[in-house]
């Protein structure tokens, strides 16, 4: 069922009804969200929810850290989780919401998962279903299977961990606004009035990625930022301080699988 910003937002806070409640954001019914960046201030729902964009592009925040949602990927938030959320273009895509009270066996920390043909057709048989007070017999089967998909589906690397430590905070913050920066480990150690080795050890300890691995990983969220934004990837590479086109490409395709224009232009994995 295609729905609006006022059902959407009456369902996530509807922990009642039927377990599972599926809906679609299509082409027509996503141009009320505007092509503007839109931002909603931290919040949290009753529901744990799958978010998938099939256009446009969704950043989140929480806590943990923020994660990147481009075109063919799905969010999971679960129940009672702190967030917010940016969404750049004209988003549509597709919404699962599921009660607490059920044994779902998701993930208890927000991930990025890849979407197979399956559920993706799955999510679209039960978007058609209506919102009555519980699903019947064949609607379980379809949740079960839906929710068998959703917790073998692959992870894929789109979390940025964001460290505590107000010394290495304003490092992290420094390198999202200029991901050009390639200063080294020592020079950003310094900045912080930290050795090197205390700089490597205490980033390790708070984001359990050493210092290189968090500014790749940070490089790589503005990157899809930047590309699910049309940004060709030669202005990209450049923007992120990479030498060359082809480093750029080679370090998107060790993280990615593929080179951007087939990550983008890609459809959900087949089952």
């Amino acid at each position: 069922m295609s729905a609006s910003k006022e059902q959407v937002h009456e369902l996530i806070e509807q922990v009642g009804g039927p377990a599972l409640i599926a809906y679609r954001i299509d082409r027509e019914a996503a141009s009320e969200y505007g092509e503007d960046t839109q931002t909603y201030d931290w919040h949290r729902h009753l529901r744990g929810q799958f978010f998938c964009v099939e256009s446009g592009l969704v950043h989140v925040h929480t806590e943990h850290g923020s994660w990147m949602l481009p075109p063919h990927r799905a969010g999971w938030m679960p129940p009672g989780e702190l967030h917010t959320v940016s969404i750049s273009g004209v988003m549509s895509g597709w919404g699962v919401f599921i009660t607490p009270d059920i044994d779902h066996g998701l993930p208890t920390r927000p991930c990025v998962i890849g979407i197979t043909e399956l559920l993706r057709a799955l999510v679209h048989r039960a978007s058609s279903w209506t919102w009555n007070e519980r699903l019947d017999a064949e609607q379980e089967r379809v949740m079960a299977v839906l929710l068998d998909e959703m917790r073998r589906a692959p992870h894929e690397p789109l979390h940025l961990p964001m460290p505590l430590d107000r010394r290495l905070l304003r490092i992290a913050q420094a390198v999202l606004e200029q991901p050009h920066d390639n200063r080294s480990l020592e020079d950003w150690a310094t900045c912080a009035g930290l050795s090197a080795r205390s700089l490597s050890r205490l980033f390790r300890a708070e984001t359990a990625l050493s210092f290189a691995q968090w500014r790749q990983q940070a490089r790589l969220s503005r990157g899809l930022e930047q590309l699910a934004e049309g940004t060709p990837v030669a202005v990209v590479a450049d923007a992120l301080g990479y030498v060359s086109v082809s480093a750029f490409v080679a370090m998107f395709r060790r993280n990615f699988g593929q080179p951007p224009a087939r990550y983008f232009a890609g459809r959900p994995l087949p089952a």
